[in-house]
């Protein structure tokens, strides 16, 4: 899809906003081949332009896209916390495209994931307002060997079903948090162990989940907050 699709898609959203009423701004900008949408929403009809809203983010994904969200929960509270440079997202994923749609691979812990192990959902449901506050879209240029070699590297990961880290250890790959799996997953994919970087903060090194949005490779597509 080429760059005046984006800028169509995201026009198409806002109609569809306000045809519910909404009121609300877009500020759209170009970042590399795709736009970026800041859509805060008010006045909102929630069954309904939710659903438009997280329709057309899902239209526009990717296979390596950076899906992330804000959690409403008092855990999703604290990591969003762990964050150094932009505190606004406590989860994070990795699109693959398959059979034409979009799911996303996540390390996610808690009582909506009794097993604790590394989980496929599909985008809608990742998306889902029902416990988020809203959500991120992060893309990289990569190039189609990265993409799928991204690939390869995922399923491998879901395939081994790592459980969720809550040491949050950097060193061992047969648990993983959300954070640590998408820096493994990417750093693998494109050969490079600095692609994506560490923080060090209170003694701890860590990927914090800003880590994988606020560096040289990525753009964010996309930032909406349900209101």
């Amino acid at each position: 899809m080429n760059r005046i699709s984006w800028v169509v898609s995201g026009v198409v959203t806002l109609l569809l906003l306000s045809a519910y009423g909404v009121k609300g701004y877009f500020l759209s900008e170009t970042r590399g081949s795709r736009s970026v949408i800041q859509s805060p929403i008010k006045d909102r009809n929630p069954a309904k332009v939710n659903q438009h809203t997280i329709d057309s983010a899902v239209s526009i994904l990717k296979s390596g896209d950076i899906l992330l969200r804000t959690g409403l929960g008092a855990d999703s509270y604290m990591l969003a916390k762990m964050n150094q440079k932009d505190k606004t997202y406590s989860h994070c994923g990795i699109v693959l495209i398959e059979n034409g749609y979009p799911f996303v691979y996540h390390a996610i812990g808690g009582e909506d994931n009794p097993d604790q192990r590394l989980r496929r959902d599909s985008a809608s449901v990742f998306l889902s307002p029902l416990h988020n506050e809203g959500f991120g879209i992060v893309a990289f240029e990569f190039n189609n060997d990265e993409v799928h070699n991204l690939g390869e590297v995922v399923k491998e990961f879901y395939k081994a079903r790592p459980k969720f880290d809550m040491n949050f250890d950097l060193k061992t790959d047969d648990a993983l948090y959300c954070s640590e799996f998408v820096y493994k997953a990417l750093n693998r994919a494109v050969g490079d162990t600095a692609y994506i970087k560490t923080t060090r903060a209170l003694g701890k090194t860590f990927v914090g989940i800003d880590d994988l949005f606020t560096n040289e490779h990525a753009h964010m597509v996309w930032r909406l907050k349900f209101m």
